[in-house]
Formats: C-alpha cells, sequence, structure tokens
C-alpha cells in the first residue's frame, strides 16, 4: 500500500512543471507576437522562429534540471540521518526524475513554440 501512495504522490509534479513551461513560453509568445511578425515579415523563416522559443525552452529546462539537483543533493545531505537504508546517492532514481521532467518539459514547450511559427505577419503588425 505505501507504494501505491508515493505513486499518487509524486503524480501531480510533472504537471506542474508542465504547466509551468507551457505557460511561460506562451507568455513569452504572446509578448513578442509583434516582433515575431516584424520578423516573419522581414523574411525570418519559421523555422528559425521554433527554433528561437524552443531553445528558450530547453535553457529552462537545463537551470531547472540543475537546480532541481543541486536541490535534491542538499536534501539528501540534510535527512542523511533521518533515512535509514536508503543508498548515499541514488543515482538512478535522480536521472529517472531528471529524464521524466525533461522529457515533460520539452513536450510543454513545443506547443508555443508552434504556435510562434503559425503568427500571421500582417495580423501582428495590424493588431497593435
Amino acid at each position: 500500500m505505501q507504494v501505491n501512495t508515493l505513486n499518487l504522490s509524486a503524480f501531480p509534479h510533472p504537471h506542474s512543471a508542465a504547466i509551468g513551461t507551457y505557460g511561460v513560453l506562451s507568455y513569452a509568445v504572446a509578448q513578442r507576437r509583434r516582433e515575431i511578425g516584424i520578423r516573419m515579415a522581414l523574411g525570418a523563416q519559421t523555422r528559425q522562429i521554433g527554433m528561437q522559443f524552443l531553445s528558450l525552452g530547453l535553457r529552462l529546462l537545463a537551470a531547472g534540471t540543475i537546480l532541481g539537483l543541486i536541490g535534491a543533493w542538499l536534501a539528501r545531505r540534510a535527512m542523511q540521518s533521518i533515512l535509514f537504508d536508503v543508498p548515499a546517492l541514488p543515482v538512478a532514481t535522480l536521472l529517472g526524475a531528471a529524464l521524466v521532467m525533461s522529457v515533460v518539459s520539452l513536450i510543454a514547450c513545443l506547443i508555443p513554440s508552434r504556435r510562434a511559427t503559425l503568427v500571421d505577419p500582417i495580423q501582428a503588425l495590424r493588431t497593435e
């Protein structure tokens, strides 16, 4: 029964990472809609625009993964005297969690990046 409780408590974390990443990138696309329209009107290709926002998401992903691993390491050091029969550094668990969060965040990055490539230059310039 303890395993089921543990699985249920871990369930919201990938979803909150996806919602946060999606929200930040959607906001960035919305704020830069006029700039995207100008760049596309001047000849920027949709691939360049999409890669710009995808690279922003990947930078956020890298920063979050590094900070998360550092936080997990510090928490493990702080709780080492409390936890018994736990390995000193559960590498497989940390890498597995980092991989799951990376995949979830990458999927969340693709939606706003795709939306940025679909901006119509004429419409973006006309709305402001």
